[in-house]
């Protein structure tokens, strides 16, 4: 962690939250010492992340937060969390969809946020285990053309069905058979945790193994995800990084995990800082 009195308070956090996980706890005056900040700006810094949920506060500094192999957040608690990050993705993540293409996206807030940014890519056929997803296509097509109809170059939207989940995803059974039985072009893929060691993981066993037949199903793998999911790890892996094409995250991401994905993806997208490494590729 490099000393910098001008950083932005989303990347000083990051960084604080990498020290915490990395070490499995961390002192407020070895966080003043590393960052070159106020006691007072680390304390809120720990505030504003415990409010996240991202680590526990205990007294003089903060650990990792005990349950998250295994909590799931519901949709809304996530949605809260880090708004301008998951618009920069979204944004960023939109303009590798081609028009015309078959693409997949999984459940989670990100891929929401992503869904919006889609409305404008025509001809794409969409499968997707979210609801919350689904109804962004949906209501786009009933508001479209003053409610008379399907706009041209409307998305064909399929949702696969399924056990519904307390982020409002479809898995089991049903959605793991609707997902094998297809191809796509491309999977834009939301998250729970990622990082070298665990891969892709998500604290739902059903949810699992519904996103690995996702990945399975893809010619190519775009995982989008903010600073905050890397380090976290869930109950259940259920991809390596070796099957990541692309990885779409924030400019939150510390310096020396950008280099640690550079090592390991063949894309990384850094949105709202154009910083891309690898070949782009073509859908």
């Amino acid at each position: 962690m490099s000393d910098n009195q001008n950083l932005l308070a989303e990347q000083r956090r990051a960084l604080i939250l990498e020290e915490v996980r990395r070490r499995g706890g961390a002192r407020v005056n070895e966080l003043t010492r590393k960052l070159s900040v106020s006691d007072m700006t680390v304390r809120r810094d720990l505030d504003a992340l415990a409010r996240q949920g991202a680590l526990e506060k205990v007294h003089g500094g903060a650990v990792p937060v005990a349950e998250a192999s295994t909590h799931e957040p519901g949709f809304e608690a996530k949605s809260s969390l880090e708004l301008s990050a998951k618009e920069d993705i979204a944004r960023a993540a939109a303009t590798m969809a081609q028009p015309g293409t078959a693409i997949a996206l999984s459940g989670g807030t990100t891929t929401f946020a992503l869904a919006r940014h889609l409305l404008d890519v025509p001809n794409l056929t969409v499968v997707t285990n979210s609801v919350r997803v689904a109804d962004v296509f949906h209501s786009a097509q009933r508001s479209g053309a003053g409610g008379a109809g399907s706009r041209p170059g409307a998305a064909t939207v399929v949702l696969t069905g399924g056990v519904r989940t307390p982020s409002d995803s479809l898995v089991g059974s049903v959605a793991d058979a609707a997902i094998r039985a297809l191809h796509f072009d491309a999977l834009f893929l939301g998250v729970h945790g990622i990082s070298v060691e665990a891969g892709l993981s998500t604290p739902n066993l059903a949810e699992a193994e519904t996103n690995r037949h996702f990945v399975g199903s893809a010619r190519r793998v775009i995982v989008v995800a903010d600073h905050t999911k890397w380090g976290t790890v869930g109950l259940s892996s259920f991809a390596s990084l070796d099957q990541v094409d692309a990885l779409v995250t924030d400019s939150g991401m510390p310096p020396a995990v950008r280099e640690e994905i550079r090592e390991r993806l063949p894309e990384l997208v850094v949105a709202g800082e154009q910083e891309v490494e690898g070949a782009a590729g073509a859908l």
